[in-house]
């Protein structure tokens, strides 16, 4: 059994003060907290101060849904916005712009099922608010 003699590791702790390696992780170390406090000031600066109220929903959460697919849906946004997408006929007629067939039936397939989910929103956000 051959024997392996090991170099003893000093403990940074326990290192000379004058130790280059010593040094570097004091600065190295101090940088870290400078460059934390300078992300903490930007922060605090760019959210105003104030906390954000964590009851919010996102910006983009449908708050209202009106309308009926054939005469066309409105829907109302958080943040204000809202958008107004085509009638089903409308949307399944520019379905039969692609060249492919595959590309038309998988179309007609997102179509249906955006409006579908539409109803289901507009149903679901009336239930709540009579709850």
């Amino acid at each position: 059994m051959t024997r392996t003699t090991h170099t003893p590791v000093q403990h940074p702790a326990h290192t000379p003060a004058g130790d280059p390696a010593r040094r570097r992780s004091l600065v190295g170390r101090a940088g870290l907290a400078v460059s934390a406090a300078l992300v903490a000031v930007l922060v605090t600066a760019a959210s105003g101060g104030a906390a954000p109220d964590a009851k919010a929903p996102a910006p983009t959460t449908i708050v209202k849904v009106t309308g009926n697919a054939s005469e066309g849906f409105g829907i109302e946004y958080y943040d204000g916005s809202s958008a107004f997408p085509p009638t089903d006929s409308e949307a399944l007629a520019e379905c039969q712009e692609y060249t492919a067939k595959v590309g038309r039936i998988r179309c007609r397939v997102e179509v249906k099922t955006w409006y579908r989910d539409l109803v289901e929103t507009k149903r679901a956000i009336k239930y709540a608010r009579r709850s």
